[in-house]
């Protein structure tokens, strides 16, 4: 297998509803398509498009990497280890010996999370060199294809998660008031969080403790 360069990006840290996505992009330069950008700098109907050319490319090679909810509420582990832990995910699906990722820096320090995603990478027997940069999501063509990839995966679940609950819930951010909105009626009706809920979320706790003030002002 030929060396490639390999763009690595997440998207979904901060929602309060679904997973955080990671993916990673293998090919040339010159494979991808036109048009790639940061994911946040595009309609959703480009990323969509963007992210099916690459998928059904035979000359580019997409991972994924998904951390669940249950794993975001774990007290024992942070948002910083986590990304780390979705980007070594996907970047384990399609790397090869040899290869170069880039990442888009999920911490502060870029060395450090160089240094950490690189041994995650180890630890699942990929020896691969890594560069972590912050904004790299804009600065590369590879990091920003796999921005898309992320973005419209996490998307994907949402709405494969709002059908499951049979309503519109929202982009799953805390911003966004339908997203709330349903947080609020679906405890309201069943006395508790839904299993697609970050239920360590301060917008989660909030919620819970309006609904608890609401009932007990009834009483």
């Amino acid at each position: 297998m030929s060396a490639y360069q390999i763009g690595v990006d997440e998207a979904g840290k901060g929602p309060v509803l679904g997973p955080m996505v990671a993916a990673a992009v293998r090919a040339d330069d010159s494979d991808l398509p036109d048009g790639i950008d940061d994911s946040k700098r595009l309609t959703a109907a480009t990323r969509e498009s963007i992210a099916a050319e690459l998928q059904e490319s035979s000359a580019v090679g997409v991972g994924l990497g998904v951390v669940t909810t249950d794993e975001i509420d774990d007290p024992e582990t942070d948002m910083n280890s986590l990304t780390v832990a979705a980007q070594v995910r996907a970047l384990s699906e399609v790397a090869g010996e040899g290869d170069h990722a880039l990442v888009d820096a999920g911490d502060v320090s870029e060395s450090r999370f160089t240094r950490r995603v690189a041994d995650g990478a180890a630890d699942n027997s990929v020896a691969i060199d890594v560069t972590a940069e912050h904004g790299a999501d804009e600065a590369s063509r590879l990091v920003g294809a796999a921005s898309i990839i992320a973005k419209v995966e996490r998307d994907s679940r949402i709405d494969a998660i709002g059908e499951n609950y049979d309503r519109d819930i929202g982009s799953g951010y805390p911003s966004d008031p339908t997203t709330r909105e349903f947080l609020a009626k679906y405890v309201d009706r069943r006395g508790e969080l839904p299993a697609c809920a970050r239920t360590s979320w301060a917008t989660c706790e909030d919620v819970v403790t309006a609904a608890e003030q609401s009932n007990l002002a009834e009483f």
